[in-house]
């Protein structure tokens, strides 16, 4: 039998969000699913071991342990250690090893039958890319030599190794206290030769919110999946009090009265908040930040658009544009506009010109024009998958 090791233990740092990159959803599903979809439609894999964060094993058993998915177990503090330990749980009589990155959720079937017939045949094959680029050698700040690129590829995952040799080479380097860059360079350290395959340029790794919208883009181009647009719409009233400053859209605007709420009852930022999480089909501002809740007291409104912006990224979606409307019989808020689209733009992560801001009055009618209170409503356009 051939077994692969998918790794997904990985925190994801450059990612800039608390759910680790391979369980962020891409095109509705986790980054870490398109992975094992491929290794299930393999035809030279028979089963996969899993290697997660050790506080990750039982979602990833519940999520994941079906098919050809048979194991999942604890990775460690490096990825050698990581690979080892799901070594340690493929049976002794497996034919060939295949490591893979769990990150590298565009790997084709095809790709990795080819790099475990390979290593079948060799011993150790790898996925690998010629270099288009220009490669030099430096020391410090100065070149030292320019490398002859048709030489060098890169390389990618999977690798694969027949069992016997992965074992050697893990064994040999563990009593060497030798760290390879890639499981490769284990067998390389013993040596044992290594074949390269060629693999494809869009077998890419996830490792920052680019790669997630290439990684989209990928997924369009080979049609398994489509984005879609979606529309939120928010409206909200706060009344005019005095005693409170008056603040929209994050700028405090001189005016004799201030609008009234738990937080700064900014009514333009929070009908923006509600617009698009209305797109994105992810509640209301009362359902994520409540008003019984005392950390939201008096708490910028533009920190709560932050953190609307970090549900979009997780969700893998994207704001194309918000246009929001302001009713105020008083005071003249045209020369605050532009600073209030700054502001909203930069707390949603978008350039300002995906951020229109009007302003109206009621021409003295109801109670906006009685100067009771303010509204504002909002529309966003939000791309999803």
């Amino acid at each position: 039998m051939n077994y692969a090791i998918v790794l997904a233990a990985g925190s994801g740092k450059r990612m800039g969000t608390q759910t680790p990159k391979q369980f962020l959803a891409l095109a509705g599903k986790p980054v870490l699913a398109w992975t094992l979809d491929a290794f299930e439609k393999a035809n030279c894999v028979d089963a996969v071991v899993l290697v997660t964060a050790a506080d990750q094993v039982m979602v990833c058993r519940e999520l994941f342990v079906s098919g050809k998915v048979v194991d999942v177990v604890a990775g460690g503090a490096e990825r050698q250690d990581s690979v080892a330990r799901g070594l340690a749980a493929v049976p002794e009589l497996a034919d060939v090893v295949a490591v893979h990155d769990g990150a590298r959720a565009f790997v084709t079937p095809e790709d990795i039958d080819a790099v475990v017939r390979a290593a079948q045949t060799h011993g150790a094959a790898v996925l690998g890319t010629p270099v288009t680029d220009t490669i030099k050698r430096v020391d410090g700040d100065r070149v030292v030599e320019t490398l002859d690129r048709s030489v060098l590829r890169g390389v990618q995952t999977p690798q694969a190794f027949r069992a016997d040799v992965i074992r050697q080479a893990h064994s040999e380097a563990k009593i060497a206290g030798y760290l390879g860059t890639d499981d490769t360079a284990l067998v390389e350290q013993m040596g044992a030769p290594v074949v390269v395959v060629q693999g494809r340029a869009d077998n890419v790794k996830i490792t920052t919110p680019d790669d997630l919208e290439l990684g989209l883009s990928i997924l369009a181009k080979r049609g398994i999946v489509t984005s879609k647009l979606r529309i939120g719409q928010g409206y909200d009233v706060h009344q005019l009090v005095e005693g409170r400053p008056l603040i929209l859209g994050g700028v405090n605007i001189p005016h004799e009265m201030g609008l009234l709420g738990h937080s700064d009852a900014d009514v333009l930022t929070h009908v923006v908040i509600d617009a698009v999480l209305g797109a994105l089909g992810a509640g209301d501002i009362g359902q994520l930040f409540p008003d019984t809740d005392a950390q939201f007291k008096d708490i910028s409104s533009l920190v709560l658009l932050e953190r609307v912006a970090q549900v979009v990224q997780e969700k893998r979606a994207k704001v194309l544009s918000v246009d929001a409307t302001v009713m105020a019989q008083r005071p003249k808020l045209a020369p605050h506009i532009i600073e209030m689209r700054e502001k909203l733009s930069q707390s949603l992560g978008v350039d300002i010109d995906c951020v229109s801001v009007k302003a109206t009055t009621t021409e003295k009618l109801g109670f906006v024009g009685r100067e009771e209170g303010m509204a504002a409503q909002a529309v966003a356009l939000v791309q999803v998958g």
